[in-house]
């Protein structure tokens, strides 16, 4: 359906109240984008209302990036987007979403907007959230899915939904990967096969900084089960050595090391590690960022950090920008503690 008219007739034929859910994509689909119209499916039910837009905002594409290479695919995105569960797709054209060019009063992403991808990318989060409020009043639907691959992205969209009064339930679904682990994204495809060599290390990077925090969790965890957790000195080793068992103490040794450059930094550091080998490649890795950040505002977390945070990368192999990131836990986990999933 290429017209708002269209498809409020549609939604008043076919949508039923609670039950309407969209899933914005600039089209490219994969299966990524699959997932999220399977997860909306799954949520409305069989007699739900599922819109998946097509629409390659040009808003969100500053000078020099890829709008007119980016991907138009159309006929194979109807087929996946339809086999995946959308009740209608709506691919309406620019002049459709913006009449009369580009708008003059627009969502601005504030200070999160200016960090990291917005550092990067000045003005892309400001359209983006731009056209998301846009599509969200010309869908209307009680809840919108949203890849975690694009972190900043959910969490910008969840801040707007909430600062802006939006009703509608703003839904996170988990990265999807390919067997290898890089992160499925329409721009996969530009890769030449050397170069996707060297794009794994964004994933290599990521999964590296997770088993460093798992590693350290376990030996925070083995040492925290001694008879209150150190001797009288305060010194975890030690204690560990007078129960005879070397390879704990060697073990609580890493835990003391860890906790002098902090658990953050000992993440960020087997990360970086990954990604500044990729950087000699060839074809070599050109890192933007890498960064550790709370999700709630995506500022760095401080080196004792304790909760949910966001690992991130972001690099240029060749001529292609690829974004990744996964989520971690650091410490106990709390019932305070806020998550990733859903939010309204």
């Amino acid at each position: 359906m290429p017209t708002a008219g269209e498809l409020r007739a549609a939604a008043a034929r076919h949508g039923a109240p609670g039950r309407n859910a969209v899933v914005m994509t600039m089209g490219a689909l994969h299966e990524g984008h699959a997932t999220l119209i399977r997860a909306a499916r799954a949520r409305v039910g069989a007699d739900g209302f599922v819109v998946v837009t097509v629409f390659v905002n040009p808003l969100q594409f500053g000078a020099g990036e890829d709008l007119d290479r980016y991907p138009r695919t159309l006929d194979a995105d109807l087929e996946l987007a339809l086999d995946a569960g959308a009740s209608v797709v709506f691919a309406p054209s620019v002049d459709e979403v913006y009449p009369g060019g580009e708008p003059q009063v627009r969502i601005t992403a504030g200070p999160m907007g200016e960090r990291l991808e917005g550092a990067s990318r000045p003005g892309h989060f400001d359209g983006m959230l731009t056209v998301v409020a846009k599509l969200l009043h010309l869908t209307a639907p009680d809840l919108a899915f949203f890849g975690q691959k694009d972190a900043q992205q959910l969490a910008l969209i969840r801040r707007m939904v909430r600062d802006l009064n939006f009703p509608v339930e703003v839904v996170g679904v988990e990265t999807v990967r390919e067997d290898d682990g890089l992160a499925l994204s329409s721009r996969n495809r530009y890769l030449s096969a050397e170069e996707r060599r060297t794009a794994l290390a964004l994933s290599r990077a990521l999964f590296a900084g997770r088993e460093r925090l798992a590693a350290q969790e376990a030996l925070r965890a083995r040492a925290d089960a001694l008879p209150n957790g150190r001797d009288r000195a305060g010194n975890r080793a030690e204690a560990l050595s007078r129960l005879g068992e070397a390879r704990a103490a060697a073990d609580a040794h890493a835990v003391a090391q860890a906790a002098e450059r902090g658990g953050a930094g000992a993440v960020r550091a087997a990360a970086r590690a990954v990604l500044d080998e990729a950087v000699g490649a060839e074809p070599p890795l050109t890192l933007d960022y890498l960064a550790l950040v709370d999700p709630a505002d995506f500022t760095e977390v401080a080196d004792d950090h304790d909760g949910e945070a966001v690992l991130a990368v972001a690099a240029r192999v060749g001529a292609t920008r690829l974004i990744d990131n996964i989520p971690l836990s650091f410490g106990p986990p709390s019932p305070e503690t806020p998550t990733l999933g859903a939010t309204k």
